[in-house]
C-alpha cells in the first residue's frame, strides 16, 4: 500500500475532505457519488477463498497509527470480484506449495485513507514509531511518500498479505513486518526481484539492517504466486499487489469494511 503524496498535495486532499465553511457561515462537503458508495461489485473474499487467514491490521490498534482505523467496521477483507477470482488461484498455486494466504488488508474505505493523512499530520503522536518507522522522524512521512490522500486500495482490486506455512503453523519468516516503513519493505532489498538471486546487499538500509537469504526466497515465492494469476507488485512493498487487469481505475469507495451480503 502506497501512502504518499508530497506534503502540499496531502493538505490539500485533508482540507478538501474536511467540512468547509463559506462566507454566508453555512458548512458544506463534497459528498461521495453513488458509485462510490456501492459495493454491488464487491465480495467477502472468505466467500471466494475459504482457506485464506485474516489478520485485518486497521480494524485493531496494532498497526502504525495505533488506533482501530475509520471505515474498518468488522475484520473482513472485501475485493471486487475479478480480484477476489485471482486470489483464488494464487491460494491454490501456494497450497500446493504448502502455504496458505494472510491477509492483512484488501479494499481499504476512504474514510480509511483519510484517517491516515490526519494521523500523518499529527507528528507529535509517535506511539508506534519503535514498531513501524524507528529509523524515520515523522515529519517526512508525506514528504518521502509513506502517506497518500489516495490509495490503490479504496479502489478494490489491492491486497496486502503474506504467507503462512501449514508445516510449521507460523507465518513465513520475510524478514520485516507488515507495513515497516523503510528501504527494507522494497522488494528488491538484499537481491534482484527479477531474477531470484540473493546479493545480500543492504546498502539502502539506515540502520544497517538486513535480511537473510531464505528470507528473501520467502518474499519470491509470495510474489512469483502473485504474478503468476494477474497481479502486479510494488516496488516499495514486498506485500502489497493489485490486479493488473483492475476493474475501476478511477473510482475510490466509500462504503464501510463489513462483511457483505452474498
Amino acid at each position: 500500500m502506497k501512502r504518499i503524496v508530497n506534503f502540499s498535495m496531502a493538505l490539500v486532499a485533508l482540507f478538501s475532505a474536511m467540512a468547509m465553511t463559506s462566507c454566508s457561515g453555512s458548512r458544506s462537503t463534497v459528498a461521495p457519488t453513488v458509485a462510490e458508495m456501492n459495493s454491488d461489485d464487491f465480495v467477502t473474499v472468505t466467500d471466494v477463498v475459504p482457506d485464506v487467514i485474516l489478520e485485518i491490521r486497521y480494524y485493531g490498534t496494532y498497526n502504525f497509527v495505533g488506533d482501530r482505523i475509520d471505515g474498518y467496521i468488522q475484520p473482513t477483507a472485501l475485493l471486487t470480484r475479478e480480484a477476489a477470482r485471482c486470489l483464488k488461484a494464487v491460494s491454490d498455486d501456494v497450497k500446493s506449495q504448502g502455504y496458505r494466504l494472510k491477509i492483512y488488508d484488501a479494499y481499504r474505505p476512504q474514510k480509511g485513507v483519510d484517517h491516515f493523512v490526519r494521523w500523518a499530520a499529527d507528528v507529535p503522536d509517535v506511539r508506534m514509531k519503535q514498531y513501524f518507522y524507528p529509523d524515520l522522524d515523522k515529519s517526512v512521512l508525506f514528504d518521502q511518500e509513506y502517506i497518500m490522500a489516495r490509495s490503490g486500495h479504496s479502489r478494490g482490486s489491492t491486497v496486502d498479505l503474506t504467507l503462512f506455512d501449514m508445516n510449521t503453523e507460523k507465518e513465513l519468516d520475510m524478514g520485516g513486518t507488515f507495513d515497516w516503513f523503510g528501504p527494507e519493505s522494497h522488494p528488491d532489498f538484499c537481491g534482484n526481484p527479477d531474477t531470484g538471486e540473493y546479493t545480500g546487499d543492504n546498502s539502502k538500509s539506515p540502520a544497517g539492517r538486513s535480511i537473510t537469504a531464505e528470507q528473501f526466497k520467502n518474499r519470491m515465492i509470495l510474489r512469483a504466486a502473485m504474478l503468476r494469476h494477474g497481479f502486479k507488485p510494488l516496488s516499495t512493498e514486498w506485500w502489497h499487489f493489485t490486479l493488473k487487469d483492475e476493474p475501476y481505475t478511477d473510482t475510490y469507495f466509500t462504503f464501510p469494511v463489513e462483511q457483505l451480503k452474498k
